[in-house]
């Protein structure tokens, strides 16, 4: 490499040696406002800004450390917009008294804002959650037929922080199933889900005994970790079926805290990792810098030690390794520990 040319790369390296990712996780969007010819344009926003900050604590934080945030006023949240948007509602929702909003949101800003809280947030890699809830009634086992959660899992609540997948009725299940049914919370889960062994997976046994009660038992494998929760329910004055939908939509939430659970991300202890960049014609220091703006966990990259063959980088990033190498991974950048050393490149 000539010399101007390593020289170029250093400077387009440096302008922007802290990364502006795209900040997907920190973007807001379809936030949909009701507006009159009353409302001002200023009251407009603010009802979208307000919305948006909602959705996106809703999103990446627990819902214990929501409160934290509870005495945030206006003035201070409107800080850590970076702009908004307001787009029209689209055609099949087409209403002439909405409008839809999208809020990107400083990611600094939003750090300094939950460091100073203590607050852990989560950043989810992996949406899909392989889920298969089964309903016991009357000392009977229902799995795929006459299941009211089964059947309606996906109709009443949708979310779109995590995709909820069940499996289709297939005679392993059923027979596991029915092989342990005086033992099914000691089931191991991976054998209902032998094809997603390394997916969230999660089994929900729902107890109705009729009465004003019942109870959800939640054993699943997140993150490789096993997790098992209990849940009690009230039935009211709820006839079954809303009854029913209330435990899915509560069953779901909590499912959703515990992926947030083990995806978080603690803002006050950075890692950082030393890798080499060899420097071919497909992998270059400006490739690999354009690429790595896609991704929220890396905070800085800093250039140690260079020369016309190879670049020593050290790379600041936030969470874990495996899920900074899965992130690397989708952006086509290979980073792997060859003879104790990690070798970044991209493909």
């Amino acid at each position: 490499m000539k010399l101007h040319k390593l020289f170029f790369i250093l400077i387009v390296f440096f302008k922007t040696e802290t990364l502006f990712s795209k900040n997907e996780l920190f973007n807001v969007n379809n936030i949909q406002v009701e507006k009159n010819s009353k409302i001002t344009n200023n009251a407009l926003a603010e009802q979208g800004i307000k919305k948006g900050f909602n959705k996106l604590i809703s999103r990446v934080l627990l819902k214990e450390d929501k409160d934290k945030l509870s005495d945030l006023n206006f003035s201070a949240v409107k800080q850590l917009v970076t702009y908004y948007q307001i787009t029209n509602v689209s055609d099949d929702q087409k209403n002439d008294n909405l409008v839809n909003f999208n809020v990107t949101f400083d990611k600094e800003k939003i750090h300094n804002l939950f460091y100073s809280k203590g607050i852990l947030y989560s950043d989810i890699s992996d949406k899909e959650l392989f889920v298969l809830p089964i309903l016991i009634k009357k000392s009977e086992f229902f799995i795929f037929n006459n299941n009211f959660f089964y059947e309606n899992w996906n109709k009443n609540f949708k979310d779109e922080l995590i995709e909820f997948i069940l499996p289709l009725e297939n005679i392993e299940i059923i027979k596991s199933v029915n092989d342990n049914k005086n033992s099914l919370i000691d089931l191991n889960i991976l054998n209902l889900f032998q094809e997603y062994k390394n997916k969230n997976l999660a089994l929900v046994i729902i107890e109705d005994d009729e009465a004003i009660n019942a109870k959800a038992y939640i054993k699943a494998v997140i993150q490789g970790k096993n997790i098992s929760k209990s849940l009690d329910f009230k039935k009211k004055n709820l006839n079954t079926n809303k009854f029913y939908e209330k435990i899915i939509t509560e069953t779901k939430d909590e499912l959703i805290n515990l992926v947030k659970s083990k995806n978080l991300i603690d803002i006050r202890t950075p890692s950082f990792l030393n890798a080499k960049l060899d420097l071919t014609k497909k992998s270059n220091l400006v490739e690999l810098n354009s690429r790595i703006k896609n991704i929220d966990s890396i905070e800085n990259i800093f250039i140690q030690e260079f020369n016309k063959d190879y670049f020593d980088l050290r790379i600041k990033y936030l969470g874990k390794l495996d899920k900074l190498i899965n992130q690397l991974k989708k952006e086509k950048i290979d980073l792997k520990l060859i003879n104790d050393q990690w070798v970044i490149k991209t493909l």
